[in-house]
């Protein structure tokens, strides 16, 4: 087997792990506050993800060179978990999966003003379409947009913005910085929070919330495997495979079927991202390319490596 079709093969593994982990959010969400979710989640994933950072060799410290950057991006990505969380439980699965995939569009248009990126016209086209298809999947008038829908659009933004900052600083910083920062700090702010939320665990539940911080490791896991096998071009795009891992999930689980709205509004969005992709594939495109070098479609991960 090529390493083009082991990185194939990884990535899809990568986005199936992710999107049962979402499952799992969203039959948790039913009985337990979205911060207790959270605190247990990241709880039990710290151990093994810290492990991994570990790993790491370079002779460093975990010091940030640029503190008040990593903890503005710590601080974007505990946004961008706690309203995606909230989105998982209050919305079918497969529209919260059409809204985050607007990211990839969000961090074109914000690589502008922010990292100097030119973004020449088809590339705008792009991201013009596909916010259209954000809007088919809304349908502002028509239906009555509600709290999750909010939840999701913030999560895709504050996701957006802070992988636009692992872009800015991602090469002075070490992967294990970027990522065991935001996790202890979201384990102390959801700690915080906790003797106001709290709710009694069930054992099977505390249980599923382990898997939930497991699951997430385990798909990073596949993720870094798969950038490390294939180009980003090839690896990137495959995200979208997550829309049918929803449709399935939601029909088996929880009695959702997705209507014509979402499908064509989907439709719009995947196809806009993945001519992005392409674009930013291409040489001499630009000087940056903030989607493909450290564009991440999860909220609650760290960095994709270079």
């Amino acid at each position: 087997m090529s390493a083009t079709l082991k990185g194939l093969f990884a990535a899809l593994l990568a986005f199936g792990v992710f999107s049962s982990h979402d499952a799992l959010i969203k039959a948790l969400g039913a009985d337990y506050p979205v911060f207790q979710i959270i605190f247990f989640s990241v709880l039990f994933a710290f151990v093994p993800m810290s492990m991994m950072m570990l790993a790491d060799k370079a002779v460093d410290n975990f010091r940030p060179r640029h503190p008040l950057l990593v903890a503005t991006r710590a601080g974007l990505a505990i946004i961008a978990m706690s309203c995606g969380f909230y989105a998982f439980t209050a919305l079918p699965l497969a529209e919260v999966y059409a809204l985050l995939f607007a990211m990839p569009l969000l961090i074109t248009a914000l690589s502008v003003p922010l990292l100097g990126e030119t973004v020449r016209a088809q590339r705008w086209a792009a991201v013009i379409v596909g916010l259209i298809g954000v809007l088919v999947v809304l349908r502002p008038g028509v239906t009555e947009l509600s709290l999750g829908h909010a939840a999701a659009l913030a999560a895709a933004f504050a996701n957006s913005l802070s992988t636009v900052l692992v872009r800015k600083i991602g090469g002075r910083e070490r992967p294990a910085v970027l990522i065991l920062y935001p996790m202890i700090l979201a384990m102390t702010a959801m700690s915080m929070t906790l003797p106001v939320v709290y709710v009694p665990v069930q054992l099977p539940d505390l249980a599923m919330m382990a898997a939930v911080g497991f699951l997430s490791v385990i798909a990073q896991f596949f993720m870094i495997s798969a950038y490390k096998a294939a180009p980003a071009a090839v690896v990137a795009p495959l995200q979208y495979s997550q829309i049918l891992w929803a449709t399935m999930f939601g029909m088996l689980f929880f009695a959702e079927t997705p209507d014509m709205y979402v499908g064509i509004g989907s439709s719009i969005i995947i196809l806009s991202g993945i001519f992005v992709v392409w674009r930013e594939s291409r040489e001499n495109v630009s000087d940056k390319t903030p989607v493909l070098k450290t564009a991440n479609p999860r909220f609650d991960t760290g960095p994709q490596p270079k």
